[in-house]
């Protein structure tokens, strides 16, 4: 999986990829607005609010458009 940049793509579609994520229960890594960086698996898509929240494994839930991008934490195993 490259690195896919919400801007990019847009929002349906990141939100999309947050969802398969969430299928596959592989870890992603993951890049903040404030610049922050993690890896996690991604457990659930909600909206609260009129908003939308990846739900994280080990980590707090984050607004997805405090996402800017997402991408395979590690390879696919063969």
């Amino acid at each position: 999986m490259p690195v896919i940049c919400q801007n990019t793509v847009g929002r349906c579609s990141f939100i999309d990829v947050l969802e398969e994520a969430v299928l596959v229960h592989r870890p992603v890594a993951l890049a903040l607005r404030d610049g922050e960086r993690f890896i996690d698996t991604v457990v659930d898509v909600v909206t609260e609010n009129h908003e939308d929240y990846a739900v994280f494994a080990a980590h707090a839930r984050v607004a997805v458009s405090e996402i800017v991008a997402a991408t395979r934490a590690e390879p696919r195993r063969r």
